[in-house]
């Protein structure tokens, strides 16, 4: 029965939603600066890169056996899925440089990265804190 309780007592989910959220400001704005550009092979890699960890998660053991996995599982996931989403929709539409909608959608697709990292260290984390 404790291999499905959700313990949210851990805030590390929330501390990757924020380290994520302000990776994808700084993105948007190097964006929209023009510091930096997003061609179609970066949306490929995030697309696989995303693809891979969806693989993983689904193939590997799980963590539900521990109690905090829970939140973990659902911050990757969300990542995940937001980067497959974001992804697709910006190879198939194009992006144009100086853009502001294509400045914000690559911040938000930089933060489905980014969160698919900080949720992975904090599923990490919490694997290796589980006794079971």
């Amino acid at each position: 029965m404790e291999a499905f309780n959700c313990c949210c007592r851990c805030k590390c989910p929330l501390v990757a939603v924020i380290v994520s959220l302000v990776i994808g400001v700084i993105a948007a704005f190097l964006q929209i600066v023009g510091v930096i550009t997003v061609t179609p092979v970066f949306l490929y890699v995030a697309l696989g890169a995303a693809g891979v960890f969806l693989a993983i998660l689904l193939l590997g053991d799980g963590a539900a056996r521990c109690g905090c996995g829970c939140t973990d599982i659902n911050a990757v996931l969300i990542g995940i899925l937001g980067t497959i989403l974001l992804s697709a929709i910006l190879l198939v539409v194009g992006i144009t440089a100086t853009s502001v909608v294509s400045a914000i959608l690559v911040g938000v697709l930089v933060f489905f990265l980014a969160l698919i990292i900080t949720g992975a260290v904090c599923l990490i984390r919490c694997k290796a804190n589980c006794n079971s």
